[in-house]
């Protein structure tokens, strides 16, 4: 069979769609937009609640958050804790999304030593 069929066929639900077997492209589709990284932050800093997200300065719309999560989620990154009542969710980030910690890490210093005017107290995993 040749790529072109290969990639024409159905996709298993364990297998994402991906642009390219490339690391850094299959990363990007996780979370390389302008919001995604911002929710993983707000995770290391301790929110895990939608609210607690929303409140962030960035100011995340709350359709893209929903989106985001829902994402971060399918991605294994997050994963949903019912609350109380069984309505509502708290987020926590599993071991895949806790590997996130170093590139972080070293975006905050990036920023810090190239972008005038950024503060590290508004980033500090733990």
């Amino acid at each position: 069979m040749s790529r072109r069929q290969a990639s024409a066929s159905p996709k298993s639900p364990e297998a994402p769609a991906r642009r390219s077997p490339c690391p850094v492209s299959c990363a990007l589709d996780l979370f390389g937009d302008r919001w995604t990284l911002l929710v993983i932050r707000d995770l290391f800093l301790g929110r895990t609640r939608f609210k607690d997200f929303i409140a962030s300065p960035e100011g995340i719309p709350t359709n893209i958050l929903s989106d985001r999560l829902e994402r971060l989620s399918e991605g294994g990154l997050i994963s949903r804790v019912p609350l109380e009542g069984g309505k509502r969710f708290a987020y926590e980030l599993t071991e895949k999304g806790k590997a996130l910690k170093p590139v972080l890490v070293a975006m905050k210093e990036w920023g810090l030593q190239w972008e005038e005017g950024t503060r590290a107290d508004l980033l500090n995993p733990s």
